[in-house]
Parts: C-alpha cells; structure tokens; sequence
C-alpha cells in the first residue's frame, strides 16, 4: 500500500515553507506550540467567546454610544479625548478578560482582529508591555521574546489573550494584550480575504476552508457558509418542537437493514462477516416506523439518514436527511393540515418570516394550494376516462412539475404507484397520498397508510412482479411487515418531508451540496484554481 508523505498532502511552496519556520521558531521560544487549552473568562456569560463579547450589553452599548458619537464627526475627525476616556474607564472597570481566536490578517504592526468562526474582535499588543505564556512550563518569557512571537505569528493561527477593554482612537472597541498564548499554527494558508472561496468543487469538498473563507471574507453575497447551517439547524430544532409539542416521540430504527424496503428505490447492499447476511443501507425508515405504530406508538418521528444508490443532481445526494412521523387515527387530509402548519411556524422561526426568495421566486408559505394529479395536468378525471397510470405521471413530470413554484400539494395519485398507501373510498384506482412541492421540487410525500394485511401482501406480491420485468426500484416483500399489520394498526396518516430540499429554499442554494456539511464527490482530483490567496504574503 503507498502512503503518501506529509509534503504530498501539504504541498511545499514559499508560504508553506515561511509558515513551517515560524512554527519551529515558535518552539523554541514558547516549548510546546499545540497546548490542550485555553480558559476562557467568562463577564459576559458563561464563557466570552468573540461573539459573546460583543452582544454583551456592557460593551454593545458602548459602541453604540460611539456610533452615535461618530456619526457627528465631520470627515477624518476623531472622537474627542473626554468621550474616549469616560468609556475607557468604564470598560477598564469592567475587569479582565480572556478570549481565543484565529486571526483574520497577518499581524504586521500593533493591531490584529480574533475571529472566533462568527464576529471579530480587535486587539491590540504594545510593545514591551505584553508577556507570552511559555507552554511547557506556564512561565512568562522576556519582553524582547515577546514581541518577536507577535512577529511570528502568521494570519490564521489561534492564539488567546488576556487584556483589559478599551476604545482605539478610531472608536473601535479592542483588547489591550497584557498576557497572550500561542495555541496552534496555521501551515496553510488563509483563503482570499476580500471574497472568500469562489470555487465550487472547492467548496463542497473542502468545507472547512470554506466556512473559514466565509467568516474572513469582507464581501458576501446573501447568507455566509456558516449561516446556511445554521439556518438548516434552526428549521431542524424547530420543526423537532413543534413535533413534540403536539405529542410526538422520536424514535431511532435500524440503518442497516435485511431488506431494502419503505420507498421504491435502489440500495446500498454490504456484508456482515459474523452474521453472514447481506444488509442493505436504509432507503426509508417507514416500516420500522409503522411497526411502532402496531406496537402502540400513536404518534412517532424520526429524523434520520437515508441511502440511495441512484443518480447524483442538483436535488438528489446518495445520504440525504429525512424525516418522517406517523399519527394513528390520521388521515392524508389530516396529515396535509399538520404538515402546512409545522412548516410555517418551523419557516418562520428559521427566517423571520413566511416569504422567502429563491432564484428569483418570492415563496410564500402562508398559503399553501391543494389540487389533484389529473387537473394538474389538464385532463380532469383522466384515470377514470382511461389515460394509463404511467402516462398521467409521465405527463405530469414533464410537463406540471417544473411549474409548481407556490406551496402545492399534488393529490390523487394512482394507486397502483403508491404501493403504501389507502385507496379512497370514492375511486379504489385512486391512492389517498399526496406530494408536497415548491419550486418545483418535491419536498414532501404522505399518505393514509395501508394497514390491510392482505392487501398490503398483494401489493408487494405486484411489487415483485415489476422486479422480475427488470424494475429495481420496485419493493421488495417484507414478509415480517405483512406480519406486524396481522396484529392490528390502526387508521394512520405518514409522512417523509426531504429536509435537505427544505434547507435549499430556505437558504436560497441551487445544489443540495451546498446545504450539505459534507456531499459525496466524485475522487479528488489536482484543482486548476487553487483555494488560498496566492497574494498573500508570508
């Protein structure tokens, strides 16, 4: 087997080679150039981190005050000394603090920015009145060493300070260094500080430079990397309350599974040694799911990884996040109420709000429209008048789906393409399910569940068939699920809402990569644009 060495992951150049002997320069002055930690001080909270710091109200008001103060200034004027002064006493006052960060520019005179990923904060370190921790043994080094560490630090390498606050004579509210730590180098370096990283591939593959580029970068257009994951964990969070606050319990069920069964798609398939079985990666958590609803679990969720062994575009990643929850004594039109609610109030919380733009589009999610797959395709009541299943829904992929910009629920499917879900009562060749779609996407699928035994098998025993004609997506049978509904379910509605797709348009990102922390790629290959600022000096 050939490992590669260290030099063929990171390659040498000029910048490498500077950052390498700073780093050996660092060694022998502070011992130990990876300490375990830094203890951060905590005024404005439990633990002052940039980003704390500066929501603190002791320090947001001063720099309030400050902007008032400048926004008087004429041109190229400076606050005035006895301004400057009252609010240094009462920052002083407020005592001293300890905070840790990357820094965002190379230190080239007095003053540099900390960022700890979200804000920066500016500090300051004077020369011949800061001393350096020495790492191995806690002990200060000599002034002259100190300023010559200050000198050996490169731009993104963390390091933790301890200072008093105070306001420049800019009015920017910064730390003075009395006591500063070095705590690990940065040997690549930083990506460019105007606009971050602009390659895509890059990105995605490498999305630790990416959300570092983003929090260095001065210009954004629209949310930060950050930002996007942020927004996708707040819609997680939320729509996990509103879940629980309405009486339902999440659940985790089997990722590897001895049948790919739950959604017509092709799996992952592997080998369990001990066992000797094949199991399949998860394409759905569902009939685990109504498993529990037999077993007594009324309402249940899961927000889980799913595995699919299909294409790769803009809207499809092989593992992709899901969620799915069940209600017994629900139906699809009850389960259609639930689902337009939990996603407004989880896109309000997530946004500020029920309008989003994407790609153009103004979404408003306070309406959401419900219409059927044969209207929708203009050719009301075509099941019944003879058009074929596969032809409606060929039809409506064309020629509908793209076009279905504003909240709608697709009803009516034909039932013998839902192979879990209800027949209606008015039509038995029409599926109670529906598909929730937005800007032409589908976000979400449900149905009244099939909770006939009989039926159920018959229509895995259909599934089957489609099998042996050449179709690998069709179900398999799951004699054990057939099993569980002999015992009794009750009337229940489902549902799988795609969480990945959500995030999309909730952050306004075209590819599902980008709202993903680490997407699937093809193997790396040598980029012809490079991911760091080549201008940067060393």
């Amino acid at each position: 087997m050939s490992i590669p060495s260290f030099e063929d992951i990171i390659e040498p150049n000029d910048q490498t080679a500077a950052r390498a002997e700073h780093l050996e320069k660092l060694r022998e002055l502070v011992g130990n150039v990876y300490p375990n930690k830094f203890s951060r001080s905590a005024l404005s909270g439990d633990e002052d981190t940039v980003t704390a710091l500066k929501q603190w109200d002791a320090v947001a008001s001063i720099e309030a005050e400050m902007a008032d103060v400048k926004s008087k200034l004429g041109e190229g004027e400076r606050p005035p000394a006895e301004v400057k002064d009252d609010m240094n006493e009462r920052l002083r006052a407020l005592g001293t603090v300890r905070i840790a960060g990357r820094l965002t520019t190379p230190p080239r005179g007095n003053f540099v920015h900390l960022t700890d990923g979200i804000s920066k904060l500016q500090v300051y370190c004077k020369k011949g009145a800061f001393s350096v921790v020495r790492n191995d043994i806690q002990d200060l080094l000599d002034f002259p060493d100190s300023w010559t560490v200050w000198q050996l630090l490169d731009h993104g390498d963390f390091i933790g300070v301890e200072g008093y606050l105070f306001v420049t004579n800019t009015g920017e509210v910064s730390v003075h260094i009395e006591k500063l730590q070095f705590l690990a180098k940065a040997l690549l370096p930083m990506p460019d500080k105007m606009h971050g990283i602009e390659d895509p591939e890059i990105k995605q593959r490498r999305r630790y430079v990416d959300l570092i580029g983003s929090s260095l970068a001065v210009e954004h257009d629209g949310l930060t990397t950050r930002e996007v994951f942020e927004r996708r964990a707040k819609l997680i969070s939320s729509i996990r309350r509103y879940l629980e606050d309405h009486g339902y319990i999440e659940v985790e069920t089997p990722m590897l599974t001895p049948k790919a069964t739950g959604a017509a798609a092709k799996p992952f398939k592997t080998h369990h040694n001990a066992l000797d079985i094949d199991l399949y990666a998860r394409i759905a958590p569902e009939l685990y799911l109504k498993r529990l609803v037999v077993g007594g679990f009324e309402k249940v969720y899961e927000l889980n990884r799913n595995f699919r062994n299909e294409g790769i575009s803009y809207k499809h990643n092989p593992e992709f996040t899901m969620l799915e929850f069940y209600c017994a004594y629900m139906d699809v039109n009850g389960m259609m109420d639930f689902c337009e609610k939990m996603l407004q109030e989880s896109v309000q919380k997530a946004t500020g709000g029920l309008v989003i733009e994407y790609e153009g589009n103004k979404i408003d999610f306070s309406n959401f429209r419900r219409i059927s797959m044969a209207e929708a395709v203009s050719e009301p009541g075509a099941i019944a008048t003879g058009l074929s299943d596969s032809d409606l829904l060929e039809k409506f992929e064309n020629d509908v789906e793209h076009t279905l910009i504003q909240p709608t629920f697709i009803v009516d499917f034909p039932k013998s393409i839902s192979p879990l879900s209800k027949a209606s009562p008015e039509n038995p060749q029409i599926a109670e399910r529906f598909e929730l779609f937005i800007n032409g996407m589908e976000v979400a699928n449900g149905f009244s569940e099939l909770n006939d035994p009989k039926e159920q098998y018959d229509r895995f025993v259909d599934q089957m068939a489609q099998r042996e004609k050449g179709d690998e997506e069709a179900m398999v049978l799951d004699e054990d699920y057939v099993r569980a509904l002999s015992y009794g379910m009750p009337p229940a509605a489902g549902i799988g809402i795609g969480i990945d797709r959500l995030t999309m348009l909730l952050t306004n990102k075209h590819s599902i990569r980008d709202v993903i922390l680490f997407p699937h790629m093809r193997p790396e290959k040598q980029f012809a644009t490079e991911d760091t600022d080549s201008t940067e000096e060393s």
